[in-house]
Order: structure tokens, then C-alpha cells, then sequence
């Protein structure tokens, strides 16, 4: 695994996947940061793609994993013998099946270790369904094919002055205190801190509990899930050793005083993370899952394919989902 590069999925050819990879590589290249890596499929599709954009990023076809450390020297590596249509703005069948392989074999070889981490493009849900996908997301399929249960893959979102994680993701927000429990919020902080000390070395994680409601339930005036499940579950992985407080009232979670103070702040619901990492990371956002056996990193954005092909999409997310995935090797590399 030693020396390995990282796998890059191609995501969906019709969003701002390939030209944010794109953008991505010829930004690290410039800068010289660049770690060794290859696109998954799309040789033809990228090389037409950066002539159009006038993007400066020479393709380098190659026919094996192994050849891209050396092929980065001439440019991007990618993958030959996958490619399909270049159609900005377009979802379709095709494209689907063609982000759905590219996604496949780059999963394949995370877990040979042919490749030392996986980045993943953004990818349409609804076409992938369309053509018989059956999962909620990428981080679902991929703890499918790592053999765990869907949740002990645990969504962090990371930028350089704050990281979070959803405890409930896609879920309508009236079903939220249904599905929070302790052991919800024990089973996943164990994760994340696990995850902090394996990629980030963060040795001694500190963790800060959001609450739920309003001024943490305002002593049971607003709720009583702050006092019957958050607290009890904050306890119990203090007396584990794990360096947990809380809860905090998600109004004062997020000042830069109160980000200071901690390493990964666990959130109730979706918004209650994103919203703040969007706010102050929104060029840098990454989604790393946690608790798998590989390493997976994404831009924390979607396919827009409302401004796919038009040079606006900002590869800054996708360049920090890259130099992540490779500082994570590194971590796991010296632990």
C-alpha cells in the first residue's frame, strides 16, 4: 500500500465532477501539491472537456493503477477502457452507468489496496436509482462493499477551522428525536474519535455534543432529550476516557471561541452540521467517512448541474478533498 496512489472516481459525467477534477489537479499541480493519483475512467471525456474549458490539464491515459505514479510526471492519470459522452448540464442513463462503474472500480481498488484512498466526484441519486441503484448515498454503498452495517460509516464534514458530524442524516427533520438514542450518540462519537486519532492524529480527541433544543432544552421548558439522552450518552464516553462535553446549545457551538475548543463537534441533524460548514468552509468543505476500513474523502457539494460545462464551479473543494485523502494515508501510514 506503501506508495500507492489514490483512486479518484469520475462521478457523474453531465455535473461539475470532471471539470472540478480538472480544476482540482492543474491548481495542485501549480502548486506543487499534487499527490500521486488517477481518474477512474474518462480519458476521452476529460481530454475533450479541458480543450473546451480551456483548461490546463494535459490527460495521460494509462492501462494500470500502478503506472500512475510515474504517468503524473506528464500529466493526470486516467484510467483507459472506460469513457463515455461528454454532456454538461445533461443527466442520462449512460452517464449514470458510467459514473456508477467508475465509482465501482474505484472502490475495488481502495480495498485491494491498489490504491491507498478513494476520492469520490459527486454522483445524481436519482439517475443512479433510475438505473437500479438501491442505496441512500455513496458512504452507504461503500460500507456495503467494505462488508459493515450502514452505520458505522460516519459522515464528518472537515474544512480547515471546523469539522462535524450529522448523527441523523436524510431524514425529515420531525423524525429526528425518534432516532437520536445514547446509544446512537456513544456508538458514533466512538467512531469519530477513533477516526481523528487513525487520520487526522489528533491523539486526544475532544468532542462537544451539540443539543437538540433550544438553550439545551432550557431544564426540560423546551425538551427533555438534552437531559434523557444526551447527557446520560456524554457520561458514559467520559468514563470510557473519551473527552466529550456538552450538551452545547447549537447557537453558541460555532463561535470562533467555542471552535477553539474542540476537535469534532456531533450534531443532532443534518442542517445543524452542514449549515455551519457551509458557512465558513464553503470553498474547502470535505466529506470523510469515517469508520471504514479504506479511506474515502469527497467535495462537500453536488453535481450543479445547473452550472455544469459554463467554467464557474469552483474546484477549491474537490483540490481539498484530494490533499486530504493523502494526508490520511500519511496518518495511517506513521500511526
Amino acid at each position: 500500500m506503501a506508495g500507492a496512489p489514490l483512486a479518484i472516481s469520475l462521478g457523474d459525467p453531465a455535473g461539475i465532477g470532471p471539470e472540478v477534477i480538472l480544476g482540482a489537479w492543474a491548481r495542485l499541480r501549480a502548486e506543487r501539491r499534487a499527490p500521486p493519483a488517477f481518474v477512474v475512467g474518462g480519458p476521452e471525456l476529460l481530454r475533450s472537456l479541458a480543450e473546451r474549458m480551456g483548461i490546463d490539464c494535459t490527460i495521460v491515459p494509462i492501462a494500470d493503477p500502478a503506472e500512475a505514479v510515474f504517468a503524473a510526471a506528464a500529466g493526470l492519470p486516467v484510467l483507459a477502457g472506460l469513457d463515455g459522452a461528454l454532456t454538461p448540464g445533461k443527466p442520462s442513463p449512460d452517464g449514470a452507468r458510467l459514473a456508477l462503474a467508475s465509482l465501482q472500480w474505484a472502490t475495488k481498488f481502495a480495498l485491494s489496496e491498489v490504491a491507498v484512498g478513494l476520492v469520490t466526484a459527486p454522483v445524481a441519486k436519482g439517475a443512479l436509482a433510475a438505473i437500479g441503484w438501491d442505496y441512500p448515498g455513496q458512504t452507504e454503498f461503500l460500507a456495503d462493499a467494505c462488508g459493515q452495517p450502514y452505520r458505522d460509516a460516519v459522515m464528518m464534514l472537515a474544512g480547515p477551522s471546523l469539522r462535524t458530524v450529522p448523527l441523523t442524516v436524510h431524514v425529515p427533520l420531525a423524525e429526528v428525536p425518534a432516532l437520536l438514542s445514547a446509544e446512537l450518540i456513544i456508538h458514533k462519537a466512538r467512531i469519530v474519535a477513533a477516526g481523528l486519532r487513525r487520520d487526522f492524529g489528533v491523539l486526544s480527541p475532544r468532542l462537544a455534543i451539540a443539543a437538540l433544543n433550544p438553550h439545551a432544552g432550557e431544564g426540560g421548558q423546551f425538551g427533555d432529550e438534552e437531559a434523557r439522552l444526551i447527557t446520560p450518552a456524554i457520561a458514559a464516553l467520559q468514563a470510557e476516557g473519551i473527552d466529550a462535553f456538552g450538551p452545547v446549545p447549537g447557537d453558541a457551538l460555532f463561535t470562533p471561541r467555542a471552535r477553539a475548543g474542540y476537535d469534532a463537534a456531533l450534531c443532532m441533524y443534518h442542517d445543524q452540521a452542514l449549515i455551519p460548514l457551509k458557512a465558513l468552509e464553503v470553498d474547502d468543505g470535505v466529506n470523510v467517512t469515517l469508520g471504514l476500513p479504506i479511506i474515502r474523502t469527497s467535495p462537500d457539494h453536488g453535481t450543479a448541474f445547473d452550472i455544469a460545462g459554463q467554467g464557474v464551479a469552483d474546484p477549491g473543494a474537490m483540490a481539498a478533498a484530494i490533499v486530504m485523502a493523502a494526508d490520511m494515508a500519511a496518518a495511517r501510514v506513521n500511526s
